[in-house]
């Protein structure tokens, strides 16, 4: 019997886990030739790809095989959704040590398949070599419908700005883990699986979004993507960030004092990632449905919208804000 993915061998774990997902009407052939075959029937193919690194993305010891196959899902899916797009198929690498036990990839799998049934779509192929590293890579594609994409440079100023599924609680769920501190399960379980509101996405193009993207490194930090790809400038209004009471709960646990708590989720909910929420302007008369939140507005541009290094994101008219993740530099 082999426990490790170097015992069973390449070609019999791939073998094992493809049978797990199904073909669904966009697969016109799947697994197991050189290439698959996507149908494309809007004639555009909308692809985005993402990276997973043990260490960096995830660790064993915090989140399962199974959290971790949603989670490679989730954050890929939820950049089709936020092009206005319906998430269609995945491609996934997976690059792992010999070690790592067969157990583990088959709940991944598992995982992957779960959260594929969520937002509609499946595995089509991959690729899978031997490294110390355990590193999972996943190219996402999508359909159009017909509609246009949401680019991020659309926004105009007078524009809504508004918001859709959590925010604030993948943040608040890490912070946790980091501190070994029992807390909401929420929190936890919204960084181990985020839920991202795949279908809000082609919601938003109808509704006529004119710039959209899914909060990844942090609220402010990603719509300054939006002010310099549209040469403008957004405000946001506090009182309209709303934290969830679990959210409050896991920053008091965290230390902050009870006057404080409501203050600081709302520092979590602006300056936090990984919740996948998407994010959207729209015209000011828009009639935006109750799942949507008004949080701010698109104001002219300032210098910092055009290329400047300060973030052109501000809160309550006060001064610019630059908070959030990057890759690269720790906040």
């Amino acid at each position: 019997m082999h426990n490790t993915i170097g015992g069973l061998g390449e070609f019999a774990l791939i073998t094992r886990v493809t049978g797990q997902f199904p073909v669904t009407d966009d697969v016109i052939l799947g697994p197991g030739d050189d290439a698959a075959v996507v149908a494309a029937p809007d004639g555009r193919t909308v692809a985005s790809t993402d990276l997973l690194v043990e260490g960096r993305h995830f660790r064993r010891e915090w989140s399962t095989a199974r959290d971790v196959g949603h989670r490679a899902v989730a954050q890929n899916f939820a950049d089709i959704a936020a092009m206005g797009a319906r998430p269609t198929v995945l491609l996934i690498g997976l690059a792992a040590p010999p070690d790592l036990p067969v157990a583990w990839a088959e709940d991944f799998t598992a995982g992957v398949r779960d959260e594929c049934a969520v937002a509609g779509g499946t595995v089509v192929g991959g690729d899978m070599v031997a490294s110390d590293t355990l590193t999972i890579a996943v190219t996402a594609l999508g359909d159009l419908q017909g509609r246009e994409p949401v680019l991020r440079g659309g926004a105009r100023p007078g524009d809504v700005v508004a918001y859709t599924g959590r925010l604030g609680l993948s943040a608040a769920g890490l912070a946790l883990l980091e501190k070994g501190v029992e807390g909401p399960d929420e929190c936890l379980s919204e960084h181990r699986r985020p839920s991202p509101p795949y279908t809000r996405g082609a919601e938003a193009a109808l509704l006529g979004a004119t710039a959209m993207l899914d909060v990844s490194d942090g609220l402010v930090q990603d719509l300054g993507h939006v002010c310099r790809a549209g040469g403008v400038r957004i405000d946001l209004e506090a009182e309209a960030l709303r934290p969830a009471p679990a959210l409050v709960e896991a920053v008091r646990l965290l230390g902050a004092a009870p006057e404080e708590a409501e203050e600081a989720a709302r520092g979590l909910m602006v300056a936090g990632g990984e919740d996948h929420a998407l994010v959207a302007t729209f015209p000011p008369d828009t009639v935006l449905p109750d799942h949507w939140y008004r949080v701010g507005i698109v104001t002219e541009a300032g210098d910092e919208s055009t290329g400047g290094k300060r973030n052109p994101v501000t809160i309550d008219g006060g001064a610019s804000v630059d908070t959030g993740w990057d890759h690269f530099r720790r906040n």
